[in-house]
């Protein structure tokens, strides 16, 4: 990759990815609030479905909850208790079996998206777009890991961490990117393309379901009654 290609994906486009992201989630949900879902096809094929989803939604929290603890943790934090390579370990394995989970769930429901005509034809085409490239980042992702296991002592874990954290406090260094190797580049490059696609996605309903852990903690609704001159009770 040259210097210029890499100083834009690695300095420039994770804050168009982020800025789309987030202006374009709250645009589509100020401006259309009725498309903010994830069409159903249950009916059709309920029993792959099940298995699919459930493997996907689980493999998929797990990545992202390790990818964002991963990369955005400071590495003094964790240092007293764990060394970077055995951070690196640990996310070689979880990540991997992590991975390979949601590779099975997504790959059942990509099959069932394309290989049955009922449910293809009332799929959208960002529906198969989305999950395909969804697909192709998993792919990747688990390319990743002997590369991973190669450079067991964490450096390459550490470059990437200091590259993201960077980003999160507004400091882009590309010049950390530069010497990665090729399967991590990509990675990095279509996840923030993820990010970009998200709001003109199926992808949305990811907000309401973390919009659930405050309906859990919602107060008590509190039902008046529009009755009049009605008498109290025992009055």
């Amino acid at each position: 990759m040259s210097a210029s290609l890499n100083q834009f994906f690695f300095a420039v486009y994770p804050y168009i990815c982020l800025a789309v992201f987030f202006m374009g989630s709250l645009a589509r949900f100020d401006r259309d609030q009725y498309t903010w879902k994830s069409d159903s096809s249950q009916l059709l094929r309920a029993g792959q479905l099940r298995w699919g989803s459930n493997l996907f939604h689980i493999g998929i929290l797990f990545l992202l909850f390790g990818h964002t603890v991963g990369l955005l943790t400071p590495h003094w934090l964790y240092s007293p208790f764990i060394s970077a390579g055995q951070k690196q370990l640990v996310a070689v394995f979880s990540g991997g079996t992590a991975g390979l989970v949601c590779f099975i769930g997504l790959s059942l429901l990509l099959h069932r998206r394309i290989f049955d005509p009922r449910i293809r034809l009332t799929s959208h085409r960002t529906d198969l777009a989305i999950l395909v490239i969804l697909w192709v980042q998993l792919c990747l992702g688990l390319v990743t890991l002997p590369f991973s296991w190669h450079h067991r002592d964490g450096g390459t874990m550490m470059v990437l961490a200091e590259w993201a954290q960077n980003i999160a406090t507004f400091r882009p260094d590309a010049a950390l990117m530069a010497n990665i190797d090729w399967p991590f580049k990509v990675h990095m490059v279509l996840g923030m393309t993820i990010f970009l696609l998200f709001p003109f996605s199926r992808l949305v309903h990811v907000w309401s379901g973390l919009a659930t852990v405050g309906y859990a903690f919602r107060p008590y609704q509190l039902v008046r009654s529009r009755r009049l001159n009605v008498p109290r009770r025992g009055a």
